[in-house]
């Protein structure tokens, strides 16, 4: 029986907001913040050759820093607040928001890669 068979498709959007795995659906994806598991603990999918590579970090930095600078930039022109509201605000903003977006980026490259098939060292030449 193959795995189509075996597990329903699960939607890459949802493999993303919710850090699951790409095949079951059920187990977690993550060990900690972004550290991957060895294998998923419910179907036994080996995530040992999952790549996300230095994808995710990238999309991070320019959506992170497209969001809070262009918040920041809007309450300063808008309002002229102190320094130091910008330092309260947009410093934890741009945290927290990088390590959502870091985990949920990661998780959705992982769910596409395996939705597609992609394997380390191979090029389809179809």
């Amino acid at each position: 029986m193959s795995d189509e068979n075996r597990y329903p498709p699960v939607e890459p959007q949802r493999v993303a907001l919710s850090a699951c795995c790409p095949r079951c659906g059920r187990g977690r994806l993550f060990k900690g913040l972004s550290e991957l598991k060895p294998a998923c603990e419910v179907c036994g999918l080996d995530y040992t050759t999952v790549d996300p590579g230095d994808g995710a970090p990238i999309f991070v930095i320019l959506i992170a820093d497209f969001v809070v600078v262009g918040l920041a930039l809007y309450t300063e022109i808008t309002y002229s607040p102190g320094l130091w509201v910008h330092f309260f605000i947009f410093g934890p903003l741009a945290i927290l928001l990088s390590l959502w977006l870091l985990r949920t980026i990661k998780a959705l490259l992982i769910a596409l890669q395996y939705r597609n098939h992609a394997r380390p060292g191979t090029i389809d030449r179809s």
